[in-house]
């Protein structure tokens, strides 16, 4: 199911100024250069064989945090100055957001503080833990957890690092825009989990720069998809945060959004929406197919695909986005039969 029909997607005018331009992506590029993994990107026999289209995988699961939050967070943490950086950083998270920005402040030896819902699984609770950043669990939204978030900044200090609303933020993960279409020069079409848009939107804005006839698809789960539902309002909305196996896609984009929402509505070419069981036969297929343990929001654009979803006409490159899901779950997904 796509929220939009070809002829009603949004389109970048040339008058238009988007927030993030392919100059941040590329500047970001060199600032986290050896310090993030370049994600491989391979090819997957079986689900080209499926839509008879050239299908290649970028695994961002290489990460050294299983996610490839980590490429946004280090950018934005590099482009501080010293006395922001010491102050102590703050954000609020789904998981590996809070993850990638706990590396990042290990590695460049300054404190953190991440602010998580109560729906945030454990076990992403526990590796921010274990990487040695102080932990708060507050409410049961991200919304919530942003309002503890500005709550630290105006008492502590603290200096926070979006989760997604950001230049910087948004210009670390497009390099994984300029990393496939360096891998894969012929790009027709990218596959990219959509959630408060930094991904999708960062992804979005290098690919059609350098390749302005590819097409970048979002995909979603139906439960509480707030960029879909924004750009279907015409404006940011708030929605109620549902749990999901996509638990990392949750969360609303922020009322007050500055930077993404404008540049996934001007780029984006579709969105498409998924069920839980959709979502269940990605991870399986993810697994028994390609060998990869990956999580709910990283199996997306393959579960697009297997549901017939997406019509692909060119080589097309899936965003693997992660692959932190909770071991236990993750035996129960693929124990199931496929029915």
């Amino acid at each position: 199911m796509t929220i939009m029909k070809s002829e009603d997607r949004f389109r970048l005018g040339e008058d238009k100024v988007l927030p993030v331009a392919l100059a941040d992506v590329e500047r970001a590029a060199a600032r986290i250069h050896g310090r993030v993994t370049r994600a491989p990107l391979v090819a997957s026999p079986t689900l080209s064989e499926r839509t008879g289209q050239p299908v290649h995988l970028k695994l961002e699961t290489r990460q050294p945090i299983g996610a490839f939050k980590l490429r946004g967070a280090m950018n934005a943490i590099l482009s501080l100055d010293d006395t922001a950086r010491q102050r102590g950083l703050v954000t609020a998270s789904t998981g590996n957001h809070g993850r990638a920005v706990a590396y990042a402040a290990r590695e460049l030896g300054v404190p953190a503080v991440i602010c998580m819902s109560s729906l945030v699984p454990d076990n992403k609770v526990e590796a921010i833990r274990a990487l040695g950043a102080q932990i708060c669990i507050v409410g049961a939204s991200q919304d919530d957890a942003q309002e503890e978030v500005e709550r630290l900044v105006r008492t502590s200090g603290l200096t926070p690092i979006p989760p997604f609303d950001d230049v910087d933020v948004v210009a670390g993960q497009g390099t994984i825009g300029l990393e496939i279409v360096e891998d894969l020069p012929d790009l027709a079409t990218v596959l990219v989990p959509l959630s408060g848009g930094g991904l999708a939107g960062g992804i979005a804005a290098a690919v059609k720069a350098l390749k302005p006839q590819a097409h970048v698809i979002g995909i979603s789960m139906e439960r509480g998809a707030a960029m879909h539902a924004a750009i279907k309002a015409g404006k940011p909305v708030a929605i109620r945060e549902e749990e999901t196996l996509a638990d990392s896609l949750g969360g609303g984009i922020g009322l007050a959004n500055r930077v993404t929402f404008a540049i996934c509505r001007d780029l984006l070419d579709d969105i498409v929406l998924l069920t839980e069981d959709e979502i269940a036969a990605g991870i399986r297929h993810a697994a028994r197919q390609e060998g990869e343990v990956v999580e709910g929001a990283g199996a997306v654009g393959i579960a697009a695909i297997l549901a017939g979803k997406v019509q692909l006409s060119g080589p097309t490159a899936v965003i693997v986005s992660g692959g932190n899901i909770d071991a236990e779950t993750h035996r129960h997904i693929i124990g199931r039969s496929t029915g």
